[in-house]
């Protein structure tokens, strides 16, 4: 037993540190390598969707490349202590045989995560809403979809299980909020306060990096049963919309009370009849 150790326990060792030194050497080259090919194929967009895309793309790689180290390693290493691994090769392929008909379910995650990741649906750190779910996403491969929701909940979605994806953060995101005055308002003059309070938030030191276009009064929107509509639009920096419409409604309502100008809430008129038909008081 310790002739056999001396014989073969160096090459295993040898083996395992070989396999750890690729895979370094992989987890090392590989992001680089996938950097630079993306930075030239996305050349002109934003750095962090060249970020998003490079992180993900080379968790991929990395993570199957580990996968085929690991199983190299196993099986020269059970080589070495003397144990047949032709039949295990056979019996390997034909479970892969088995697990073809058996697994078509499988087959399709694989095949849709290839597809999300060929066409860039979305990445690492995106928000995006799949299989019915929203929230960030926290890791993609091949076979699955990892999102954590504003409550979070982690969610494991099978890719096959995605046919409609949508990314509400891919390359620059948008402000799209609605406010409400009251009907006796001046709508000219409520539009310009609040072109005013987007385009002074816009202009400051914490927020200009992360606004590309300064939000602004687009149209009224729709006449509602309390008040009139007015919406708002602009472009931001991928996933700091929310941020900026939170800010920006305290700030315009700020705005209104300073300007007296009715932000209207649901509310109704009843009026009381009498038996002689005088008019009621309204309450």
């Amino acid at each position: 037993m310790i002739e056999w150790l001396k014989i073969h326990s160096g090459r295993m060792i040898l083996v395992i540190i070989l396999g750890l030194i690729i895979y370094v050497a992989v987890r090392t080259i590989v992001p680089r390598l996938v950097k630079k090919t993306i930075a030239l194929r996305m050349k002109g967009k934003m750095e962090s969707a060249i970020e998003k895309r490079s992180h993900t793309i080379s968790y991929v790689i990395t993570n199957t490349i580990g996968v085929g180290i690991g199983i190299v390693v196993l099986f020269t290493i059970l080589a070495e202590v003397g144990i047949n691994i032709g039949p295990a090769l056979a019996s390997l392929g034909i479970l892969g045989l088995a697990i073809s008909f058996g697994a078509q379910s499988l087959i399709k995650d694989l095949i849709n995560g290839l597809f999300i990741l060929m066409e860039n649906q979305y990445g690492i750190g995106d928000v995006v809403r799949v299989g019915g779910i929203a929230g960030l996403v926290e890791e993609v491969n091949l076979r699955r979809t990892i999102l954590r929701d504003l409550d979070g909940i982690v969610h494991y979605i099978p890719n096959s299980e995605i046919s409609i994806a949508s990314n509400f953060t891919k390359e620059f995101s948008r402000v799209n909020m609605n406010i409400s005055v009251g009907y006796g308002e001046d709508l000219d003059r409520v539009i310009k306060v609040v072109n005013r309070v987007c385009s002074k938030m816009a202009q400051e030191k914490e927020w200009r990096d992360k606004i590309i276009k300064t939000p602004q009064v687009l149209r009224v929107d729709a006449l509602g049963e309390s008040g009139v509509e007015i919406k708002i639009l602009g472009d931001t920096v991928p996933i700091t919309q929310w941020d900026i419409m939170g800010e920006l409604r305290k700030r315009i309502k700020q705005a209104f009370d300073r300007e007296k100008i009715e932000i209207p809430w649901p509310h109704m008129k009843v009026y009381f009849g009498n038996r002689s038909g005088v008019k009621g008081k309204g309450v």
